[in-house]
């Protein structure tokens, strides 16, 4: 199999594993008996790729032994990458990495070229631009709006916060998040990038590891055109917790006002419980405010006062939304401890000296004390 199709391979499996062709090479010639951590371990004796982890496997029809694909942690510079690598048993390995780039050297490309090739890439024609307007500084101007959002989202593409590790094993290993804490960043990213589908999912799989991996390859077996978001639900529904919306529910309501913890610090530590209940179809989002303020009420038992300055039983009906209501805790909070912190003053030192002029009893005007 010449270079040419092998990179053509590589292309290609990239696509299907949603790996990024710059972190990725193809080893070519592994002999068929070699366990992944044997691979693994040859590989990283280069260091220019940095760490390697094994992602598939299939035969050569054109020679002995197997294909291998690999994703690395360093991006792949293929002017540096050795030719092959030399094992300590066996054949050759053949390293293939994607086609490098024209360097600067190379004659510059006329205008209309680089614009061709740019519209072909947003599947795009110059027809399709000029139908837009039909004056040139209107054409321009659309051409300079393509061009902005492109930049726009390869900027984020680049800059948005790599994910974690995760692998669905349990207690979590160290260097790896918690599932709750993944599944929080996971989704920010889904719901909140403007990244490309294609993106989010390489981004996802890029993290997973053991387990959680196989679980979304056994995802995309059953579904091809699986989303970003349905690998997150597949894998809260693998590693989440297996409790039944009404058993969620039933837990959140027994969540009661620790011995000396403020009301702000209580309604905080339970609003991700509840978070958990909306979610599962414990309680619907239009009664999420309702059902907070009752367990406030239920479940405060600490801060009667408070319950009552706030009118929050009269309020049920038409309750605050979460920052509103802990807004106004927060300041009624602030109030009592500031009337607490007047009256140890006031018993500290005794009542303040009236410096008022008043009138005695005769009339006179005299200093009270």
């Amino acid at each position: 199999m010449a270079d040419s199709k092998l990179q053509a391979e590589l292309n290609e499996w990239c696509d299907t594993e949603v790996i990024d062709i710059t972190h990725a090479i193809l080893v070519v010639g592994v002999g068929k008996d070699l366990e992944v951590a044997e691979i693994e371990e040859e590989l990283h004796t280069v260091r220019c790729w940095g760490r390697v982890r094994v992602r598939g496997s299939k035969p050569y029809s054109d020679g002995d032994g197997v294909l291998v694909l690999c994703e690395c942690k360093e991006v792949i510079d293929p002017r540096i990458v050795p030719p092959e690598v030399r094992p300590n048993e066996g054949a050759v390995w053949k390293i293939i990495t994607y086609a490098p780039q024209p360097t600067s050297s190379a004659p510059a490309e006329d205008f209309s070229v680089k614009l061709q090739r740019f519209l072909a890439s947003e599947g795009k024609t110059l027809a399709d631009i000029q139908s837009m307007s039909s004056t040139d500084e209107s054409v321009l101007r659309a051409m300079v709006d393509v061009v902005s959002r492109t930049t726009k989202t390869q900027a984020e593409s680049h800059g948005y916060r790599r994910l974690r590790i995760f692998s669905g094993v349990t207690p979590t290993p160290a260097g790896e998040e918690s599932l709750e804490y993944w599944l929080e960043q996971a989704t920010l990213m889904v719901q909140e990038s403007e990244l490309t589908e294609h993106e989010k999912r390489r981004r996802i799989l890029e993290c997973l590891r053991g387990p959680a991996l196989e679980i979304i390859k056994s995802l995309r077996l059953s579904k091809q055109g699986a989303t970003a978001q349905e690998f997150l639900d597949a894998l809260d529904c693998a590693f989440g917790s297996a409790e039944s919306a009404e058993d969620l529910y039933f837990s959140f309501r027994l969540i009661q006002q620790k011995s000396g913890e403020k009301l702000s610090d209580y309604v905080r530590r339970i609003e991700p419980f509840l978070a958990k209940v909306v979610k599962k179809g414990g309680v619907s989002a239009n009664d999420k405010d309702r059902v907070r303020v009752e367990q406030l009420l239920r479940g405060a038992i600490d801060s009667d006062l408070m319950l009552l300055q706030l009118r929050l039983k009269e309020r049920r009906s038409k309750p605050p939304n979460f920052l509103d209501l802990l807004s106004e805790i927060r300041t009624e909070e602030e109030y009592q401890w500031e009337e607490a912190l007047a009256d140890a003053v006031r018993t500290q030192t005794g009542p303040l000296p009236n410096l008022w002029p008043c009138s005695s009893a005769e009339g006179e005007t005299v200093v009270g004390v």
